[in-house]
C-alpha cells in the first residue's frame, strides 16, 4: 500500500494505491472511521467533521475535512494509515 497525502484548505485528501487484493479490507477500515468508529492510535478522529471515500480500480481516495476551527496534523494522519495498513495485512 503506498499513500500520497496532500493539505488542502479544505481539509486533507489522501491517494492510496497499491491496494489490490486488499480492497475490501481498507474500505472497511476506512468506513469504520466514517461511522465514528475509527480505531487509529491518534486523537485525529476528534477532528473530523467529515469524511469522503471513493474507490476506483488499484487505488481509494479519501476526503478530510476538519470541524471547524480544528487543523489535522499530517504526521498524525499518516500514523492512522500505518495502523490501518499493518490491521489489514494480519487479516486473513
Amino acid at each position: 500500500m503506498k499513500y500520497q497525502i496532500a493539505t488542502k484548505p479544505s481539509g486533507i485528501e489522501i491517494e492510496v494505491s497499491g491496494v489490490e487484493g486488499k480492497e475490501q479490507q481498507l474500505l472497511e477500515a476506512f468506513r469504520e472511521c466514517q461511522e465514528g468508529r475509527c480505531t487509529c492510535p491518534t486523537q485525529e478522529y476528534e477532528k473530523l467533521d467529515s469524511l469522503e471515500i471513493e474507490k476506483s480500480p488499484g487505488t481509494i481516495n479519501l476526503w478530510l475535512k476538519a470541524k471547524p476551527g480544528a487543523d489535522f496534523d499530517q504526521r498524525e494522519i499518516q500514523r492512522c494509515l500505518e495502523h490501518t495498513e499493518a490491521r489489514v495485512k494480519s487479516q486473513k
